[in-house]
């Protein structure tokens, strides 16, 4: 709820802007590898401050990613159990805000971004046959550097091409009714496991490259 508020009032501080100077907007739909399969939707603002060389811009992004290992997972979040036919699928939504410093090359519209980044990563585990399905999430933060280059197709269409590499910071792992976090002061924790054993049942993101085409507006 914080993120969404955080991004709706950044939103309004571009509308307000935009009456007093001549603001450029613009928006990009894309597709690609962020961790998995991923689409993204963004949105953005230069030229919104006399004198500010850099423009900003709104992003979220949806990937399907592997959620881990479904055996190990069930240990460390619930018990030692091994029936049951598994079954997982996993997802990261992420929220980031850019600050893009475009280059003085000809013919190309390229930019170096960076800015923070928050992820909300669930893995899903289902084990037919043995009665058991849970979920495992974390909330993180997280930071990007990457850049992006945009060709003209015809006025006001562009194809858009995007790189960069995030990094998130560890969060804590919520499952069942365990919780385990980077500082060890854990929730519920089954047997001796830490942190460290957790993480490395599932693939809540750390460091996630990014490759992504699509179109500008």
């Amino acid at each position: 709820m914080r993120i969404r508020c955080l991004f709706v009032m950044i939103a309004g501080i571009f509308f307000l802007a935009a009456p007093a100077l001549a603001v450029d907007w613009s928006a990009d739909v894309l597709a690609g590898y962020q961790g998995g399969l991923s689409f993204k939707t963004s949105g953005g603002v230069s030229s919104f401050a006399r004198g500010f060389p850099l423009g900003l811009e709104l992003g979220l992004a949806y990937a399907i990613v592997d959620p881990g290992d479904p055996f190990p997972a069930r240990r460390v979040f619930i018990q030692n159990a091994t029936n049951g036919t598994p079954e997982k699928h996993g997802s990261i939504w992420d929220f980031r805000l850019d600050f893009l410093y475009p280059l003085q090359i000809p013919a190309v519209n390229l930019s170096v971004l960076a800015g923070p980044r928050f992820s909300l990563f669930d893995a899903h585990f289902h084990y037919v046959g043995a009665n058991e399905e849970f979920d495992v999430t974390s909330n993180q933060w997280g930071l990007g550097l990457g850049v992006k280059g945009s060709f003209a197709i015809s006025q006001g269409l562009r194809l858009v091409v995007q790189a960069g590499l995030d990094y998130f910071f560890p969060g804590p792992l919520e499952g069942h009714d365990t919780v385990y976090t980077p500082d060890n002061q854990n929730v519920n924790p089954i047997a001796n496991y830490t942190y460290r054993d957790a993480a490395a049942t599932v693939n809540a993101p750390e460091f996630v490259p990014a490759l992504m085409l699509g179109l500008g507006f």
